[in-house]
């Protein structure tokens, strides 16, 4: 995988124990699309699908961020992008399937290929445990994704569609 990732970034394994990161980066997320929206939610969306089973993956650039200007100071690689997938039922066939519950790169790490890399990795962790297909869900509003999933070869299964009920 990190060869798919340009040379001055890395992927690494993430875990369970990342809850505050995968929260911090699905709000960065949600913030991009939806300022003023309140998003306590996503807390309780994690705590409620995070598992062994719903793997994460981060990616770190070789930039180290300093911790302090003493010699002695330590320095710190901080996440840039994060992908967390999970698992999702096809309502048609009945099969389980790989889906991607997250898939963010910070704004100024944007249009390097990271984006498109991480999903490439989704697709061979779906294939490796033999899933026939992987989806995710995109907003309608959230064009630069929408396009880099069409030009990956994903195409509209089906709609999601809401309407607000005045109380």
């Amino acid at each position: 995988m990190s060869s798919q990732l340009p040379s001055d970034y890395r992927l690494q394994v993430g875990s369970t124990l990342d809850r505050a990161l995968l929260v911090k980066f699905m709000q960065r997320t949600y913030q991009e699309l939806y300022p003023t929206g309140d998003l306590t939610h996503l807390a309780v969306t994690i705590e409620q699908y995070l598992s062994n089973q719903t793997p994460i993956w981060w990616v770190e650039s070789s930039q180290v961020i300093s911790t302090g200007g003493l010699p002695s100071s330590r320095s710190l690689r901080q996440p840039i992008a994060g992908l967390w997938l999970g698992n999702a039922i096809d309502q048609a066939s009945g099969d389980r399937h790989a889906h991607i519950f997250l898939l963010y790169v910070m704004p100024n790490h944007r249009r390097k290929g990271i984006g498109a890399a991480l999903v490439r990795h989704a697709e061979n962790w779906a294939k490796e445990r033999g899933d026939r297909q992987i989806g995710l869900q995109v907003f309608t509003s959230n064009q630069p994704a929408l396009q880099l999933y069409q030009t990956l070869g994903y195409q509209t299964q089906s709609l999601w569609m809401v309407k607000s009920l005045e109380l």
